[in-house]
């Protein structure tokens, strides 16, 4: 029996394959359209982000050519003149400043300050972000906002009185005072961002370790820690690159004789003329161990931040 039988007149009836047929083409180039456009959209965008990245690599770049060319160079023209000539490429630069004794001193004054600052702000703000977490005492909320509270208070404003202090006790011109005050002004931050980041581990995971008989210290250390360390290693990146690049309070409070890298640098300007090259390779060298250090703690400082933004 043929498909026009059961109609009257003989019409054929419709085929639905037929009828679907353009709904599925135009469905099929609606979704050909949509990758193309989304492929083009995507592909804008990593042009975007390569074309900005380039520009904010151009100082960098700018700089360390220019710590690369010798005075004489430097006075004729741009970095830029390197792509037409790199034979004028030298090291002398840096020679004559690792030849310096008051640069390789300085960076080993930097390192003096800038890595026990970091260690106690990471140890004093996990166990204070502990405490204001999961810990139960008097007061607890009260003096958690103050501790928000001392996040307002600005450096400029406690120089004068910090350097009276100092003065008295012995401080003022010394490692140990530079060290105190960057730790100081580094922990209301650190205890505000590691207390938020302790309080979202979930509390039947802490209750099961007391369960089996773990104590607070077992508890912050085999527990605690573990599923802190994105986080503390973000605070640590930060804390350590805010030190490294301080030149306000290294210049109010540090040793005259043995100065970080950043105030050695500007002592080194002189006063007639332009020294480029050597503000050059020294503003360079003390750029490498902030880029080594975020480079070499990337993966947890990206894991932290993450972490921070879902939670």
């Amino acid at each position: 029996m043929s498909r026009s039988d059961g109609l009257p007149g003989g019409l054929a009836a419709p085929d639905p394959s037929a009828a679907g047929a353009p709904a599925r083409r135009a469905g099929r180039a609606t979704t050909w359209a949509g990758r193309a456009a989304g492929g083009l959209a995507g592909g804008a965008v990593r042009v975007f982000l390569v074309v900005a990245a380039l520009f904010w690599l151009l100082p960098t770049l700018g700089l360390l050519v220019s710590s690369l060319l010798s005075p004489t160079d430097l006075n004729d023209g741009g970095w830029w003149q390197v792509l037409s000539a790199p034979s004028r490429l030298t090291a002398d630069n840096y020679e004559r400043l690792l030849a310096n004794d008051t640069i390789t001193s300085s960076l080993l004054s930097t390192f003096a300050i800038a890595v026990p600052a970091t260690l106690l702000v990471l140890v004093l703000g996990s166990l204070a972000g502990y405490a204001f977490a999961w810990l139960e005492f008097p007061g607890r909320d009260w003096l958690f906002l103050v501790v928000v509270g001392l996040l307002v208070v600005p450096v400029q404003v406690a120089l004068i009185p910090v350097s009276q202090l100092f003065g008295t006790i012995g401080l003022f011109e010394t490692t140990a005072g530079v060290v105190l005050f960057h730790t100081a002004f580094g922990l209301p931050f650190a205890v505000f961002l590691l207390r938020n980041f302790f309080a979202e581990i979930p509390r039947e995971l802490l209750e099961a370790a007391r369960l089996d008989g773990a104590g607070e210290v077992r508890l912050f250390t085999r527990v605690v820690l573990p599923l802190g360390g994105p986080a503390i290693a973000s605070l640590g990146i930060f804390q350590f690159l805010w030190v490294w690049n301080d030149m306000l309070v290294a210049l109010v409070f540090a040793d005259s004789a043995h100065p970080p890298i950043t105030v050695a640098l500007q002592q080194q300007v002189r006063q007639f003329g332009n020294n480029i090259d050597v503000l050059a390779p020294g503003a360079f060298l003390s750029m490498v161990v902030p880029l080594v250090v975020f480079f070499a703690f990337q993966r947890q400082f990206v894991t932290g931040v993450m972490a921070g933004a879902v939670k």
